[in-house]
């Protein structure tokens, strides 16, 4: 008789240790590539999610590699520009501002704050068609153009370290803006232009009763005590922006008081009315403050210039008095019926 030798069987041991084994292969492959996996993973849904307006811009929390020094200097520069750049800063060629204001004084909490000329997003509209030079500008060129008017003061070096500073800082707070850097809170809000001459009266008792406490009742702000600058800036006066500011006109302070004065108010919770907005701009405006060099060059096309621009030459034949005061409606009706062009401000 024939017997067949039985099989041999795998023990149970064995059968576990093969189990075992391709429960390890699996943990190996598992953590090799799931760092890489979940890394790209979480970059994606952070960029997609992040908003560029509840974004952090603390700079305090950057490392100290090159870039972000750049940057932090240039966080600096914006918010205690006269201790850098001012006429007091104690190294007179670096005095390139010819007064004490900060970049901080009118683009409001380092330049994050909607509707105060906020920053964020900013450096992606550039370059970019500007009527005042009526041509397309660089950011640099837009940098150096508050230096000479807000700052009332030169140039800075188109590739020095402050002018990199100031642009790696914008760069930067624009990382999360959408490419056309377009960001609800850009520039200022829009306010009804009342259809009247600013009340000059009106405006004194308004700047006295909302915004002397931290102004001062002459305008001069309140100085620091301990370095160049203010706590609260003069609105008029030597130390002041000058004419060819911005915000020497009145259309535009009115727009920035509407929602950013008194200090602490915002878009969604103004104190003052469009009226008190527009009779406070133009008392501030009426004002003595510097001039600005060479303001005759200012708006080589005369039809781009603003109506509310307090100096002249203008395109049209209305008395300097309405432009600085207004009624605004006539002018902005002459420039669409003879140009065709649809003025704002």
């Amino acid at each position: 008789m024939k017997f067949k030798s039985p099989k041999p069987r795998k023990s149970g041991k064995q059968l576990l240790v093969v189990f075992s084994f391709i429960i390890v292969l699996i943990f190996i492959f598992f953590f090799l590539f799931q760092y890489e996996f979940f890394e790209t993973e979480y970059t994606e849904i952070s960029e997609e999610k992040t908003d560029p307006l509840t974004a952090d811009y603390d700079t305090y929390f950057l490392d100290d590699t090159r870039e972000n020094k750049k940057i932090k200097y240039g966080y600096e520069l914006f918010v205690n520009t006269a201790q850098y750049l001012g006429p007091q800063n104690g190294k007179r060629e670096k005095a390139y501002s010819g007064n004490n204001l900060s970049c901080n004084n009118c683009h409001l909490k380092a330049g994050t704050k909607p509707y105060s000329g906020m920053l964020i997003g900013v450096i992606n509209r550039f370059p970019q068609y500007r009527g005042r030079e009526n041509k397309i500008g660089t950011i640099e060129e837009r940098i150096n153009g508050c230096m000479e008017r807000s700052m009332n003061g030169n140039p800075l070096p188109p590739n020095g370290d402050e002018m990199s500073a100031f642009v790696a800082y914008m760069k930067w707070l624009s990382r999360f803006s959408p490419e056309n850097g377009k960001v609800k809170g850009a520039g200022y809000a829009r306010i009804k232009i009342p259809e009247r001459e600013v009340d000059l009266e009106k405006g004194e008792m308004l700047f006295i009763k909302k915004c002397a406490a931290c102004h001062g009742e002459n305008g001069q702000g309140i100085p620091l005590r301990d370095y160049a600058g203010y706590l609260y800036p003069p609105l008029w006066g030597d130390d002041s922006y000058n004419i060819g500011a911005g915000m020497a006109r009145v259309i535009t302070a009115a727009e920035f008081l509407k929602t950013n004065m008194p200090y602490g108010v915002s878009y969604d919770k103004p104190e003052l009315t469009d009226d008190e907005a527009y009779d406070i701009a133009g008392y501030i405006n009426q004002k003595d403050r510097p001039d600005k060099a060479n303001r005759e060059l200012d708006f080589p096309d005369l039809k781009k210039k603003p109506v509310s621009a307090p100096y002249p030459p203008y395109a049209d034949s209305f008395p300097v008095s309405q432009h600085q005061l207004g009624p605004f409606q006539p002018i902005m009706e002459f420039y669409k019926n003879e140009y065709g062009i649809i003025k704002t401000k």
